[in-house]
């Protein structure tokens, strides 16, 4: 009965994400029906002193990655500097090349520290433009900008500021760039296998005699590429990102040491901080920091004249994306503390390979939140410490399991009921029955993925 109960609030979770409804109002539903069911009198108090601890507890960690990535995007977006760079990379490759235009541009820019949330809309009109010329069906854009932004930047590639491979930092004590070289496999097995997939179905349906087609929705206004900054110029910002992640990744430990403690007249006692549980997270929001001031240095007019709207967007928008996160966090800390939970960890425990408990853990619950981020949180949330200890045993080093996590948590997340997977939809007009089996075959991909680089590592050692 216990084992049911977990069950089904991750059921009913999921389908309450399916149907399009809130998962900050939902979550704590899930959670209080399931300690309900399991003891009524303990409602009250597991809300606020689990679920509502936990829930700020992420909020306190991640909010500001969360919101100084959107400012990044957003300011990106509005210097014309995200427009630059994608028209600089279809002229390089031609427009013979749409597909692979279109996925270079999308990991430019996730890597260089947008959301992936921003780069959709940054890149539709273009992909629309490049595919009419090049009559290419309209169905397989989601899928094109799926691999270039949801998929190797996010989480495999060593270094990417997503949140995705900054969440295990804080329980492994790792950096963003962990298991470097195991990253950047995994990363190209995902491109390989990808763009083979899409070329494939590109052939498939000009052989077939399909075209861009017609009587679409959401058709993008004609791009004008006047007055747009040099593509030099509109990557600068991206290259500090990148470079000063990793300068403060070095950096912020021979500064701060290994605890921090800062005395203030008006506390009672000083403030201490672990700081290998942070530095991770203080690199990615000096150098996003870093990435905003040089966008406005070099941009100024353009960003200055729309900033106070486009920056209410994007608060807005990493409110609603770290609450909906954290919410989930709160959820999975809840459920795991309950004895149905124990059942599934003991399941768990019977696969023998910490590497490969950890990734099906990961991309399981990834798969039932709807979200990398979320089912990643409620995975390490209730079994990090599981996973530590079955790793040290193992005498495999933390960086493997944080880079395998990491790369889980975006293997079964795009499931239908994704949030970017709708989004994505939406802003292309296009629907789950005509393009949604091609995101789900990457999807497939990223899984594989895992694997590949947990064989890669047992075979050759390579970190």
């Amino acid at each position: 009965m216990n084992f049911l109960v977990a069950i089904a609030a991750l059921v009913f979770l999921m389908f309450v994400a399916y149907r399009g409804f809130s998962v900050i109002l939902f979550a704590p539903v899930a959670a209080l029906l399931a300690v309900l069911l399991t003891d009524p009198g303990g409602v009250p108090t597991v809300y606020t002193g689990l679920f509502m601890d936990k829930m700020v507890g992420f909020v306190k960690l991640y909010f500001p990655v969360f919101l100084l990535g959107a400012v990044f995007g957003k300011v990106i977006e509005l210097s014309g500097f995200s427009k630059s760079i994608v028209s600089a990379v279809i002229r390089l490759l031609g427009p013979q090349r749409a597909m692979l235009s279109i996925v270079l541009v999308g990991a430019v820019l996730t890597y260089g520290g947008v959301s992936l949330f921003v780069v959709v809309f940054a890149v539709y009109p273009f992909a629309a433009e490049m595919f009419r010329q090049s009559d290419i069906p309209k169905r397989l854009i989601p899928g094109t900008i799926a691999l270039g932004a949801f998929t190797f930047t996010m989480d495999a590639l060593p270094g990417t500021p997503q949140i995705q491979n900054i969440i295990p930092t804080t329980f492994f004590k790792t950096n963003t760039w962990a298991a470097p070289w195991l990253g950047i496999f995994g990363a190209a097995f995902v491109f390989i296998v990808g763009m083979s997939y899409l070329e494939w179905l590109r052939r498939r349906a000009a052989a077939a005699g399909e075209g861009y087609g017609t009587g679409h929705t959401q058709e993008p206004e004609p791009i004008s590429e006047r007055g747009l900054p040099g593509p030099l110029v509109s990557l600068t910002p991206l290259v500090i990102v990148g470079v000063m992640n990793i300068v403060f990744t070095w950096l912020i430990p021979h500064i701060f040491g290994a605890t921090n403690q800062v005395s203030l007249p008006g506390l009672d006692h000083p403030i201490v901080t672990q700081v290998p549980a942070v530095a991770a997270i203080w690199a990615v929001q000096g150098a996003l920091l870093l990435g905003i001031l040089s966008v406005v240095a070099l941009a100024f007019r353009p960003v200055s004249q729309r900033f106070a709207e486009g920056t209410k967007a994007a608060v807005a928008g990493a409110l609603l994306a770290s609450m909906n996160t954290a919410s989930e966090y709160g959820f999975g800390s809840v459920i795991a503390a309950l004895p149905g939970f124990i059942v599934i960890k003991n399941a768990l425990v019977s696969v023998p390979n910490p590497l490969i408990n950890t990734a099906v853990t990961v991309t399981a619950l990834a798969g039932v939140t709807g979200s990398a981020s979320g089912g990643l949180s409620i995975a390490l949330a209730a079994m990090a410490n599981q996973f530590i200890a079955a790793a040290n045993a193992a005498g495999i080093p933390l960086e493997v399991l944080h880079r395998v996590a990491s790369m889980a948590s975006g293997g079964m997340d795009t499931l239908p009921h994704n949030g970017a997977v709708i989004t994505l939809l939406a802003v292309t007009g296009l629907t789950h029955r005509q393009s949604y089996k091609d995101i789900f075959a990457l999807t497939c991909t990223k899984t594989a993925a895992v694997f590949f680089v947990i064989g890669v590592y047992y075979l050759t050692g390579i970190v």
